[in-house]
């Protein structure tokens, strides 16, 4: 082995720059703050402009680079407009696609309008992000993408109907771009945790559950196989070594994070 192959730090994305879809908050803010703390560029795309620059302040006052950019997703003119203007800066290495939302229901008790408002975000939205940079992608060497998937996609989890379809989505949409831009440079996985200690959980838990918050998540921690949820940073520590140049071999794979969910079940 050289001495530049042991002394280089690993997972390091100094000179790349990374968007975030969903940055101000969760799983999206972890992933952030851990890319940044790597030497990554970040720019945050977040319909909650107040959270994407709350998230960006923390990286700056950490010695590092991000913008916040008010975007929503589902918006195919939005998208556009807003990667055109950074394309206008800069090369975009990285795309996160990790802005979504969840839902909770059979499919007798999801609407029409719920089904529909699921699947514009978490999948006509990562349609969006992704064919806004690909091309770009293309004409510049190159570069990444990690979407954000579900164990929801892949098992059957009980009263998660449209969210489960719209997860299934996009981990058929990661094996599908893999597969067309290999020529390209482009490599393309998904993440999909079992269930992550985010501020959705916590405020699902505050509106369905008052004054038992405690004892439901606790219930909630222990139905995962290890004994407790996943933590936004583990995810995010998953999604650098994805978009490091030392999983550069990796693309067209759907990684669960899922402390045992589908192996380890009783």
């Amino acid at each position: 082995m050289t001495d530049q192959e042991t002394n280089t730090p690993n997972f390091r994305l100094d000179g790349k720059v990374a968007v975030v879809t969903g940055g101000g908050s969760g799983i999206g803010q972890a992933i952030a703050l851990k890319f940044a703390a790597q030497g990554a560029v970040i720019r945050i795309l977040d319909v909650n402009e107040a959270a994407a620059a709350a998230t960006c302040a923390q990286i700056v006052a950490a010695g590092g680079t991000a913008s916040a950019h008010l975007c929503d997703v589902t918006n195919q003119q939005d998208v556009t407009a807003k990667f055109a203007g950074l394309f206008g800066q800069q090369r975009i290495h990285i795309l996160i696609n990790n802005a979504g939302i969840s839902h909770i229901g059979t499919i007798e008790s999801t609407t029409p309008e719920d089904f529909d408002n699921v699947l514009r975000v978490n999948v006509k939205g990562f349609y969006n992000c992704m064919r806004a940079v690909v091309g770009h992608m293309k004409n510049n060497g190159g570069g990444v993408i990690v979407n954000m998937a579900s164990i929801a996609g892949s098992s059957g989890l009980p009263d998660r109907f449209a969210y489960s379809t719209s997860k299934g989505a996009v981990i058929a949409m990661t094996y599908s771009v893999a597969r067309d831009y290999l020529a390209h440079n482009i490599r393309c996985n998904c993440i999909s945790p079992a269930r992550v200690h985010t501020p959705f959980v916590d405020a699902y838990l505050q509106k369905h559950y008052p004054g038992r918050e405690h004892e439901m998540f606790d219930k909630l921690a222990k139905a995962q196989p290890i004994g407790r949820m996943a933590e936004p940073a583990e995810v995010a520590s998953l999604a650098l070594f994805l978009c490091s140049d030392e999983a550069e071999f990796i693309t067209g794979v759907d990684y669960p994070i899922d402390g045992g969910f589908f192996n380890l079940r009783g």
